[in-house]
C-alpha cells in the first residue's frame, strides 16, 4: 500500500545512502499513525556553487563527451531514473530525497561562458539533460537551461538536449535560430503512451499526449527533433514500441533512439518496491524478464551492455525496434551538428588595461 504522504512522487521510500555507517529503516504497526494525516514531501532547492559546468565523459557507448547539467536531482519523480545513485555523493537518499531535495547551479551561465573563452576549448556539442532534466519543473523560476541556451546561441555552439517536459517549447524562440544553423537536436523522451502508467513511473512529468504535441510543435518551428524510447522495461511498456515510434514518426520526429532499462545501486531496489506496490500481479514477471536481459541478474553495468542488454528477449526488442524505425523512416539518419560557426568569447578582463 502507498504512503499518502508521498503520493506524485515516485519513489515510495527513502533509504539511507550507501556511504552512511549506519542504515535505518521506518517502521510502524499503524496503531497510532494515521497515514492519510502524514504531511506531504515539499520540494526544497538550494544554490549549489560549482567550480567548473563542463562534464567530461569517455564512455564508448554513449553518444556525446561534454555535457552540462544545471541541476542536481529531478522533480519528475521517474523511478526509474538512473541518475538517482548520484544523490548518495552529498550523503541525501537516491530514494525520494532526489526528487525533493534538489539543487539548482545559478552560477551555469558565468562558468560555461569562461569554459568556452579557454585557449584550449574545442567546440563539439554540448549535451544537455544528460544526468537529469533540465526542464524539470523548477527551471520554470530559476531559468538556468535558457540562460545557457543564450549563451551558446550568442557564440554559435551546437547543443543537443534530451527531455521529457513540454517546457521546452518556451525557449522555441532560441532553438528555431540555433537550428537555422544545424546548431541543435532536440530528442524528447517517450517510453508510454499509457497516461496510467506514465502518471505512477513518472508522475511529475509532462504528460505523453503532452510530449507528442511537443514533437509536432517543434518540427512545425524548424527544429531537428527526435524520439528516446528510454527506458524499455520489459512486459510494462515493451508492447508499445511499434505504436510509439509510429506516432512519433507521424508528427515530425525525424531520429529515434531506445535504451534498456537500468537499474544501478539503489535504482534496482526502488524499482523493485515500486513495482510489487503499483503491479504486484507482475511484479515477478518483470523482474524475471529484466534479468533475461542482464544474464540473471537486475543489472551489468560493463559498457556495450547496460544500454542494450544482452540475450534473446534483449536481441529481440533491438530487432523490432530497428524494424519499426525501418518501416516509418526513422534510421539512417543521424544527425550531425556543425561545430565550424563557433565564435570564442570575449577574454572578461578583471581589471583596466594600461594602454
Amino acid at each position: 500500500m502507498q504512503d499518502s504522504s508521498n503520493k506524485g512522487r515516485g519513489a515510495q521510500s527513502n533509504p539511507d545512502c550507501r556511504y552512511q555507517a549506519q542504515t535505518r529503516e521506518a517502521v510502524t504497526d499503524d496503531w497510532f499513525v494515521d497515514a492519510e494525516s502524514l504531511p506531504k514531501r515539499k520540494t526544497t532547492v538550494l544554490p549549489e556553487h560549482s567550480k567548473t559546468i563542463l562534464s567530461r565523459n569517455q564512455s564508448p557507448d554513449v553518444p556525446f563527451s561534454v555535457s552540462i547539467n544545471p541541476y542536481r536531482g529531478c522533480e519528475h519523480g521517474c523511478v526509474y531514473c538512473f541518475a538517482r545513485p548520484t544523490h548518495a555523493y552529498l550523503d541525501l537518499s537516491p530514494g525520494l530525497d532526489f526528487e525533493t531535495q534538489l539543487f539548482a547551479k545559478p552560477d551555469a551561465p558565468a562558468l560555461l561562458r569562461k569554459a568556452l573563452a579557454k585557449r584550449n576549448y574545442v567546440c563539439q556539442p554540448i549535451a544537455l539533460g544528460s544526468n537529469t532534466d533540465p526542464y524539470q519543473p523548477i527551471e520554470r523560476s530559476h531559468c538556468i537551461t535558457r540562460q545557457i541556451l543564450e549563451i551558446l546561441l550568442e557564440h554559435r555552439h551546437p547543443v543537443a538536449i534530451v527531455t521529457k517536459s513540454s517546457m521546452v517549447e518556451r525557449d522555441i524562440d532560441i532553438l528555431a535560430k540555433l537550428a537555422r544553423d544545424n546548431l541543435v537536436q532536440v530528442m524528447i523522451s517517450v517510453c508510454t503512451l499509457d497516461k496510467s502508467l506514465a502518471r505512477v513511473m513518472e508522475p511529475r512529468a509532462s504528460a505523453p499526449q503532452r510530449r507528442l504535441q511537443t514533437i509536432a510543435r517543434l518540427h512545425e518551428a524548424g527544429i531537428p527533433v527526435g524520439v528516446l524510447v528510454a527506458p524499455i522495461i520489459p512486459v510494462l511498456n515493451d508492447p508499445e514500441i511499434e505504436t510509439i515510434v509510429q506516432t512519433c514518426a507521424e508528427l515530425g520526429a525525424g531520429s529515434a533512439g531506445y535504451v534498456m532499462l537500468r537499474l544501478p545501486l539503489e535504482v534496482a531496489p526502488l524499482f523493485e518496491e515500486w513495482l510489487h506496490t503499483y503491479f504486484p500481479l507482475k511484479a515477478e514477471h518483470v523482474l524475471t524478464r529484466i534479468r533475461d536481459t542482464r544474464d540473471g541478474e537486475l543489472y551489468r553495468a560493463q559498457f556495450g551492455e547496460r544500454m542494450r542488454g544482452t540475450g534473446a528477449f534483449a536481441a529481440i526488442i533491438g530487432r523490432r525496434f530497428e524494424a519499426a524505425c525501418q518501416r516509418f523512416d526513422l534510421g539512417g539518419r543521424e544527425l550531425t551538428l556543425a561545430t565550424d560557426l563557433f565564435q570564442v568569447p570575449e577574454p572578461q578582463r578583471d581589471q583596466l588595461a594600461l594602454f
